[in-house]
């Protein structure tokens, strides 16, 4: 099994920038992809990007393409969100997860989940 905790969400203004963080812990993370997916209020939940836990490569989406970037320690077993020039659209609460499913890409392909963690942009 795979325990995720998020932190490091806030109140921040339209432009500013905001790094997530979440630590990962379990027997081992080689297997997984470690996601990154947000929900605003009313929504579905939305995939972000990924990172896969062995070699380091990401994947984005369209929208976090260019603003947000994924990263790992893999000594701390961490994995980091950082999203620059934010938008009032991007508040939601984001949520760290993991899974197996190849370039997995929807909510069902991961089966770990953290708590969330809000971040809210103001424009």
């Amino acid at each position: 099994q795979v325990q995720l905790v998020e932190s490091g969400g806030g109140s921040v203004q339209a432009g500013d920038s905001l790094r997530l963080s979440c630590a990962a812990s379990g027997r081992t993370l080689s297997r997984y992809n470690l996601g990154w997916f947000r929900q605003a209020p009313g929504k579905e939940r939305e995939f972000v990007g990924a990172i896969t836990w062995s070699s380091g490569n990401t994947y984005y989406a369209d929208s976090a393409k260019g603003r947000f970037t994924i990263s790992r320690d893999i000594a701390e077993k961490m994995v980091y969100l950082q999203m620059n020039s934010l938008k009032a659209e991007d508040t939601a609460v984001y949520y760290c997860a993991a899974g197996n499913t190849y370039y997995g890409r929807s909510a069902l392909d991961y089966a770990y989940w953290g708590q969330g963690t809000q971040v809210t942009v103001s424009s």
